[in-house]
């Protein structure tokens, strides 16, 4: 939070830059209202660099696409339903929208939207307060009727309006509250808190898309484990994403484990420390920040209290895997997003069998090619995955993954392990062995990638004799 007067001055500032100027200038010669809204305007107090820039208006659609058009060099209606034309101007893309006053039906997946004619009446009808300020533009007022800038200093996340009735209008400002506390760091207001445990069914209305994205946003944000608390001791992750408060395991005063949530949130916030000292400047990744809170849900299912006080989790990994499968694939990720991060979570326990024995470097190679292009998001997710607090064992296993990644360097300098392939292909096995594309082919491949993972480069002359003696084999 910057101060009030330099706050001011970067809203002035804002005002001032050519393409809030012209679109200013364009809509008060039309005889309408014009402002910044929302996000500019909090991240001008904050200090935080503005990268959407969002507009409101008393213009109806049609009114913004015929003002903009000569001003811009695209535009675009897809929004038109919902009071929204986007354009870019002066080589930057905005979003202008009138003046908004949305509700469901109760009963539909999609708000019904409603026009308004007033900038404050569409500002209190906005999620947080900190998000209900504007600046007028080009009179460069500042308009905030919900004590926007007080919560501001105050790191508060309170509705403009009293929750039940926000959180009515639209159930998904309740994940969008466990989202800003950890995208900006903020507090959830007590009754925004409680009205959340209170209305958490009414989520069940809004459509899987939107409340994927909300999920997506808080996993990529500074501190997403802020969030997922609040989700959870707000139950209502139980209405999208049950198995994470499941992880919150009973415990049995005769057989003793690490708690599994707590563990979790433990592995996804030392995924992101690692993610930003190995990858330093990239973007967050979500397929990795998945896993790591998903990796153990398997758990529950398959917790087994043994004799003697130990309790075990045979197979949580596949198990996991197959739960993760199905959860986000409900919440509509994509294929490519699932099949990452259940193949993460299907290998996170590989790398332990090495860590209790020298692996060969067959084995090292075939740690290698099933990760494949996730290899460094399995490095990452391994290491986190050590929480204990038994400092001798935790310099054990960090030695042990070092030692792998070292020989895992070293392998793939002398092998291009990135690419491993038979040194033979399907085309040369047929001449070889005399056949005809068919499976016969196909095992032949692989008994000569097994030959490669076993024993390296063996140059086309020997792997051709070797397959001469495998086929004579086979009979």
């Amino acid at each position: 939070m910057v101060s009030m007067a330099e706050g001011l001055a970067r809203l002035e500032a804002l005002a001032a830059s050519p393409v809030v100027a012209t679109l200013a200038d364009a809509f008060a010669g039309a005889g309408f209202e014009f402002a910044v809204v929302g996000g500019p305007v909090r991240d001008a107090f904050l200090g935080r660099a503005t990268n959407d820039l969002d507009f409101a208006t008393d213009a109806r659609p049609d009114d913004i696409l015929r003002i903009v058009t000569p001003i811009s060099t695209a535009q675009w209606d897809m929004g038109r339903d919902f009071g929204t034309i986007g354009a870019r101007v002066r080589g930057e893309q905005v979003e202008i929208t009138t003046y908004r006053a949305d509700a469901y039906d109760g009963a539909s997946r999609k708000p019904v939207v409603a026009f308004g004619d007033s900038l404050e009446a569409d500002l209190g009808r906005r999620d947080f307060t900190v998000n209900a300020m504007a600046l007028r533009v080009p009179e460069r007022r500042l308009v905030d009727p919900t004590g926007g800038v007080e919560d501001l200093l105050a790191r508060v996340l309170r509705t403009p309006a009293s929750p039940d009735v926000s959180f009515g209008d639209d159930p998904l400002r309740m994940l969008r509250a466990a989202r800003f506390a950890g995208q900006l760091g903020f507090a959830v207001d007590a009754a925004a808190l409680e009205a959340m445990a209170r209305m958490r069914e009414s989520l069940s209305i809004v459509s899987a898309e939107r409340v994927q994205g909300e999920l997506v946003r808080l996993l990529q944000s500074a501190d997403p484990v802020l969030g997922l608390r609040i989700l959870v001791d707000t139950e209502l992750a139980e209405v999208f994403l049950p198995e994470v408060p499941a992880l919150r395991l009973e415990v049995d005063e005769h057989h003793h484990h690490k708690d599994v949530y707590e563990h979790s949130l433990t592995v996804l916030r030392q995924a992101i420390d690692l993610e930003r000292v190995r990858r330093p400047g990239t973007a967050p990744d979500l397929v990795l920040r998945l896993a790591a809170l998903l990796h153990d849900i398997g758990k529950p299912a398959t917790r087994k209290l043994e004799p003697g006080g130990g309790v075990s989790f045979h197979h949580h990994d596949v198990v996991g895997a197959r739960l993760a499968r199905k959860r986000l694939s409900a919440l509509r990720f994509d294929t490519a997003t699932t099949a990452a991060v259940t193949q993460l979570i299907e290998q996170h326990l590989r790398f332990f069998g090495y860590a209790e024995g020298t692996w060969t470097d067959s084995a090292v190679r075939r740690y290698v090619r099933d990760a494949g292009e996730n290899l460094e998001r399995l490095h990452i997710l391994t290491r986190a995955d050590v929480t204990t607090r038994n400092k001798r064992k935790a310099a054990r296993l960090r030695s042990a993954y070092d030692d792998i990644e070292r020989r895992i360097d070293e392998l793939a300098a002398q092998e291009e392990l990135d690419a491993i392939r038979p040194e033979l292909d399907g085309n040369r096995i047929q001449e070889v062995l005399g056949l005809r594309p068919g499976p016969q082919v196909g095992a032949a491949y692989r008994f000569l990638l097994d030959l490669r993972l076993d024993e390296g480069v063996l140059g086309p002359d020997e792997a051709e004799r070797r397959l001469r003696e495998w086929w004579a084999q086979q009979g």
